[in-house]
């Protein structure tokens, strides 16, 4: 036996390296693509480098000059912490909403299990994409021009933009699983809804849960952007404070702004901890 093993031929040392000849030249040949057309944009819009930086030193000036110290006791106001539930209730419908109409969107969008390839699928991919397609600022101003400032609008804004951010990663979830459920359930006489219902959604529940805990807090940052452009919450006195020239009371606002984005992210990531748990 150990002389088989010696005589046996010994198979060459592989050495290493991240790309081949062909791979390492379009890779290379890329980047360098790259670098170059961001030089030909740095030249083409006469941007100066240098003086883009030095800005960011008289930024900090600025900010510190007509905004500090901010005014902390406007923040207590009751209409304020009012506002701040209104944008609370604003994330959470639109988000509530658009998770809900984008779960069908999805399943249409999703090329391995939409019902109708010739139908469905681009009705679906199309309801996707146009939401994703339009930012949610863009929305807040149609549904202002049509239903007037106020909450109604808001949510109706994010509703969209939640359609589109959850309702493409929702179809990417679905394209990914695992067929044999979904063939095995075809090939027993099942609709494609009875497919759907117990051959995908147990495979993308959890992820799901995760995809809808993270919309909702992409949405309460949108919130306060809508909110700037006529639909309620705390972007409304954030527009108007800033229209006033109320910079302390701005500085405040914004503090208040940063501080419930920290929990909203704190809360959120807590809950997709415990879902990723729950597997």
């Amino acid at each position: 036996m150990s002389e088989q093993t010696s005589l046996s031929p010994q198979k060459p040392l592989r050495t290493w390296s991240r790309y081949s000849f062909p791979e390492s030249l379009w890779s290379f040949g890329t980047l360098l693509a790259v670098l170059v057309f961001l030089t030909y944009s740095l030249y083409f819009l006469n941007i100066d480098v240098l003086m883009m930086l030095g800005a960011l030193g008289k930024l900090v000036g600025v900010v510190a000059d007509r905004f500090y110290p901010p005014d902390l006791a406007y923040i207590t106001d009751p209409g304020y912490l009012a506002s701040i539930l209104d944008t609370l209730q604003m994330s959470f419908l639109g988000g509530i909403a658009g998770v809900f109409l984008a779960i069908p969107l999805a399943w249409f969008s999703a090329w391995n299990v939409t019902p109708n390839r010739r139908l469905f699928f681009p009705l679906g991919r199309f309801g996707v994409i146009s939401c994703r397609a339009i930012h949610e600022t863009i929305w807040t101003i149609l549904f202002v021009s049509v239903l007037g400032f106020g909450m109604l609008a808001g949510v109706s804004a994010l509703t969209m933009f939640c359609i589109g951010f959850a309702g493409k990663l929702f179809s990417d979830e679905i394209e990914a699983i695992d067929m044999g459920p979904v063939d095995a359930m075809r090939a027993a006489g099942a609709n494609p809804f009875q497919v759907f219902l117990y051959a995908v959604v147990p495979q993308v529940r959890v992820a799901f849960t995760g995809i809808a805990i993270y919309t909702w807090d992409v949405a309460f940052r949108a919130a306060t952007v809508v909110g700037f452009f006529g639909g309620g919450g705390m972007g409304w006195y954030l527009k108007r404070n800033v229209q006033q020239l109320e910079n302390l009371r701005v500085g405040a606002i914004i503090l208040s702004i940063i501080a419930m984005v920290l929990i909203a992210e704190f809360i959120s990531g807590w809950l997709r901890s415990a879902v990723n748990r729950a597997k």
